[in-house]
C-alpha cells in the first residue's frame, strides 16, 4: 500500500534596585564582551546624551543581567536551606562564591556556582555555566517583592533529563534567553556540534540594543562637515514604525527568521510573529501564555491610531510618564474619567483605567504583566465562549451573566464591530454558509487589525473549492502577516496549483512571506522552471534554511530541519535532525512519527516500527500514531494489525477520516464491501465533498454490483473537474 505517512510542520515561537555603580563596567565577563561591527559601548554615549544615560542606568534594562557578585545578587545564599516541589537547595557563600547545593526528586547530588544574575524585580534568576558554550537558567527563582526562594510552575515535580528541568532546553540561556537580555548577542550555535560560542558587546540592554551600533553616530558627530548632514546614522525611534521595529524584536512572542537581530531591519524581514493561536491566547485575542506586549499591542486602537511605547513609558527609566488616570488622559477626554463613563465611585480601583481595560496574568509565578490590546470588556462574549473579562476579574462573586446585564443596563445593547467576535466564530468547529461568508470579508476588511485578520485565516478550515477565492484576495494584502498567513492556506493543493500560486511570491518585498512561498514548493522541480522562477525560488528557499538552521538550537527546530529535509528527499538528513530533536526533548512527539516516516521510505521497516512503539508508549492516546503503524503494517504485509490500529485510530478520534478511509479501502480490496461501505460514509459526513472518498464509495458500489449508484458518483465527479 502507498505510504501515507505526513510530515509536521511546528514554528517555533520564543521570544523568554542597586543602581549601577560606576566601575560596574568593569566588572563585564571580558571573555563575552566582544565590541564588532560598529558596536562600541555605551561608556562613549555619555559625554553627549548624559540625561539619557543617567535615566537610563536606573532601569530593569541596565540590570537585565549581571556578573554575579555582592552587589547585584538579592537572593538569600547565608546557608539557606529550602526544599520546592521534591528538590532540595542549600544557598551558600565560598569567598566571593554564590553557591547552590541541589539534591534532585531522583536522589541525585550536584554543587553549582552562581555565574550571572537575571533580572532584578519582581524576580531574580541565576545562571550556571555549563560545558559546550551553554549557560542555565535555576528554576529556584528569588521573589523580589517579598524576599523569598520560590520555584517558578510550582507544584510540577521535574526530573533531571526532562526538557522542562532546569540543566535542559527549555531553560537554556544561550537558546532562551540571551538575545534580549544583552546587547549584539550573536549567538553562534554550532549545529553539527550541538554546542555554543555566544558572544555579546554589552553584557545588559544597554543604548546600542534600541539605537543600534553607534560608530559611525559618533564619527558624524565629531566631524563639523558631517554634523551638516540630516543622516545621523542611529535609530531615534521617532516614528510609531520606528519604535515598533526597535522594541519588537524583544518585547513579542516570535519565531526568528535570521540569525541575528539587525537594528533598523523591519520586523517581518526578521521574525515570524505568534499568532492569535488559542495555545497562546484566549479564544478573543485576550493574553494566557506570554505575549510580551506586541501581539497584543497590534490588536488596540491605540496601535491603530498611532499611539507609540513612548507616549505613555519613558524610553529610558521606561517608567510610566504618568500615574493612575493621569496617564490615559493625556489623550482620552475627562468624560472618560466619570463616573457617568465607568460607574465606578472615584479613586476606587473599579474607576482605573487599566482595570477594565488593561486586565492581566501573573507569569513566571511572580510577575503580573497588563493585556495591552486594550479592549472593552465583553462579558457577553464570556457567557456565550467562556472567555475571561476584566468585570468578573473583580466580581468574581457573581456570574458571567449578571456582567453581561450590567453592561447593557448601563451602555446600551448595540456593540461596534470588533475583530474578536471574527476570531470567536472562526474557532467554533461548525461555521454556517453566512457564518463563513462574513469570515471571509473580515479577513480582507482592512478596518480589523492585521493579526487578527491573519490569526482567523489560521482558524479557518478549507472544506469546499470556493473557499480560496478570499484567501486569492488576501495574497495581495498590505500586511505580510496577511499574505503569509493566506499562502500557508494553499498546502493541501496539488503541486501545479501550489505552483502558480506562489511562485509569484518568491519576490515579495517581504522575507517572511517569500519563506512562506518556498515553503509551498519544497516539491517542486528546479528543472521545469524559467531562469526568472528559478532565481526567485532560489532565493527564498535560502532563506528559508537560513530561518530553520537560526533555529536549529530549540528541539523544535530540529523537527523543522528534519521536516525540510525529508520534503525535499534528503532521508539522512532528516533522520539525523529527528534524532537531535528528541534528544533535545523525549516528548517531542512528531518528531518520533516523522522519523517513523524516514526509516519506512529508507527500507528501514523494523526501525520505523520500534520507533512508533515508542511513541505509542508515551502517547497511547494519540490516535494518530496507531494510523501511522496501520500503514507500516500494511507496508509490512500483516493487515490484520493494521485493521486493528485503524479501527483503534478511530475510536480514540471519532473525525479521523483518514484512517476511515484506509480502512474502507482496505475492506474494498478485501471485498468486505458492507463494511467498507459504512466506513467510507462516516468518512463522507465528516467531508462531504471530498472526491477521494467518493470516487471510493464509486468503487464499492461497484462491486456489490450497485452501478446506478455508482455511475451517479462517477457522473458527478466528472461534472466537478
Amino acid at each position: 500500500m502507498k505510504n501515507l505517512f505526513w510530515i509536521v510542520l511546528i514554528l517555533v515561537f520564543v521570544s523568554c534596585s542597586n543602581n549601577s555603580k560606576k566601575d560596574s563596567y568593569v566588572e563585564i565577563d571580558q571573555i563575552k564582551s566582544i565590541h564588532k561591527d560598529g558596536y562600541v559601548g555605551d561608556e562613549q554615549c555619555i559625554a553627549c546624551h548624559k540625561d539619557a544615560v543617567e535615566s537610563w542606568k536606573g532601569s530593569d534594562h541596565v540590570l537585565a543581567m549581571q556578573v554575579a557578585n555582592e552587589k547585584t545578587v538579592l537572593g538569600d545564599f547565608n546557608d539557606v536551606n529550602i526544599t520546592l516541589d521534591g528538590v532540595t537547595y542549600f544557598f551558600t557563600k565560598n569567598d566571593s562564591d554564590f553557591i547552590v547545593h541541589i539534591t534532585e526528586i531522583d536522589g541525585s547530588k550536584n554543587t553549582y556556582k552562581i555565574t550571572y544574575t537575571f533580572g532584578v524585580t519582581p524576580l531574580q534568576q541565576y545562571l550556571i555555566d555549563f560545558d559546550n558554550g551553554k549557560k542555565q537558567a535555576l528554576r529556584v527563582t528569588w521573589d523580589a517583592i517579598d524576599n523569598k526562594w520560590y520555584h517558578q510552575y510550582s507544584g510540577d515535580e521535574v526530573s533531571p533529563h526532562d526538557w522542562m528541568h532546569w540543566t535542559e532546553s527549555s531553560q537554556n540561556w544561550n537558546t532562551m534567553c540571551a538575545e534580549c537580555h544583552s546587547t549584539n548577542l550573536q549567538k553562534n550555535y554550532i549545529v553539527d556540534e550541538d554546542r555554543f560560542n555566544t558572544t555579546y558587546s554589552s553584557i545588559n540592554v544597554s543604548c546600542e540594543s534600541c539605537h543600534g551600533p553607534a560608530e559611525k553616530h559618533i564619527n558624524w558627530a565629531k566631524s563639523p562637515q558631517d554634523s551638516l548632514h540630516i543622516n545621523t546614522y542611529i535609530l531615534a525611534g521617532k516614528s510609531q514604525f520606528e519604535q515598533m521595529n526597535m522594541c519588537a524584536s524583544c518585547h513579542s512572542r516570535r519565531a526568528k527568521l535570521t540569525q541575528n537581530y539587525e537594528p533598523g531591519t523591519h520586523f517581518e524581514d526578521q521574525y515570524l510573529l505568534q499568532n492569535l493561536s488559542q495555545e497562546f491566547y484566549h479564544g478573543d485575542g485576550q493574553i494566557e501564555a506570554e505575549d510580551y506586549v506586541y501581539g497584543s499591542f497590534l490588536q488596540s486602537k491605540m496601535y491603530h491610531n498611532n499611539v507609540t511605547c513612548t507616549d505613555c513609558h519613558d524610553p529610558h527609566t521606561l517608567k510610566l510618564k504618568k500615574v493612575g488616570n493621569n496617564l490615559c488622559m493625556q489623550c482620552h477626554e475627562p468624560r472618560y474619567n466619570e463616573p457617568s463613563h465607568h460607574f465606578h465611585s472615584q479613586n476606587t480601583e473599579g474607576a482605573q483605567c487599566i482595570n477594565c481595560h488593561m486586565t492581566g496574568v501573573t507569569y513566571m509565578g511572580v510577575d503580573y504583566r497588563r493585556d495591552h490590546s486594550f479592549r472593552v470588556p465583553r462579558p457577553d462574549q464570556s457567557v456565550e465562549y467562556g472567555t475571561p473579562n476584566a468585570c468578573n476579574t473583580c466580581h468574581a462573586d457573581k456570574t458571567n451573566k449578571w456582567a453581561a446585564n450590567k453592561v447593557v443596563e448601563w451602555y446600551g445593547s448595540k456593540r461596534q464591530a470588533h475583530f474578536s467576535d471574527a476570531l470567536l466564530l472562526s474557532s467554533r468547529n461548525h461555521i454556517t454558509t453566512d457564518e463563513r461568508a462574513a469570515l471571509d470579508k473580515f479577513i480582507n476588511d482592512l478596518n480589523f487589525p492585521a493579526i487578527a485578520r491573519a490569526s482567523v485565516i489560521d482558524n479557518l478550515q478549507i472544506t469546499e473549492t470556493n473557499q480560496y477565492q478570499a484567501l486569492i484576495k488576501g495574497l495581495e494584502d498590505a500586511s505580510p502577516m496577511v499574505r503569509f498567513a493566506a499562502l500557508q492556506k494553499f498546502r493541501g493543493l496539488s503541486l501545479e496549483d501550489r505552483t502558480s500560486i506562489a511562485l509569484k511570491h518568491t519576490n515579495d518585498t517581504t522575507k517572511l512571506v517569500r519563506i512562506g512561498a518556498a515553503q509551498l514548493l519544497l516539491d517542486l522541480d528546479f528543472n521545469s522552471l524559467k531562469n526568472a522562477d528559478i532565481s526567485g525560488l532560489t532565493k527564498s528557499r535560502t532563506e528559508l534554511e537560513e530561518m530553520l538552521y537560526s533555529n536549529a538550537d530549540f528541539s523544535n527546530g530540529r523537527l523543522q530541519l528534519g521536516d525540510y529535509y525529508f520534503q525535499t528527499n534528503n532521508i539522512k538528513k532528516a533522520i539525523k535532525h529527528y534524532h537531535v530533536a528528541i534528544k533535545k526533548d523525549s516528548l517531542m512527539l512528531p518528531a518520533y512519527s516523522n522519523l517513523a516516516s524516514c526509516y519506512s521510505i529508507d527500507g528501514q521497516p523494523s526501525q520505523a516500527l520500534n520507533i512508533l512503539n515508542v511513541l505509542i508508549n508515551k502517547s497511547p492516546e494519540l490516535a494518530r500514531s496507531y494510523y501511522l503503524r496501520a500503514l507500516l503494517y500494511f507496508e509490512m504485509q500483516q493487515p490484520e494489525l493494521a485493521v486493528k490500529d485503524l479501527i483503534h485510530a478511530i475510536q480514540l478520534d471519532p473525525l479521523d477520516t483518514r484512517s476511515m478511509y484506509n480502512l474502507a479501502t482496505y475492506y474494498y480490496q478485501s471485498k468486505n464491501y458492507i463494511e467498507g461501505e459504512k466506513t467510507i460514509k462516516k468518512a463522507l459526513k465528516l467531508e462531504k465533498t471530498n472526491q477521494d472518498f467518493k470516487y471510493l464509495l464509486a468503487l464499492i458500489y461497484q462491486g456489490q454490483g450497485k452501478m446506478n449508484e455508482a455511475q451517479s458518483i462517477i457522473q458527478e465527479l466528472n461534472s466537478n473537474q
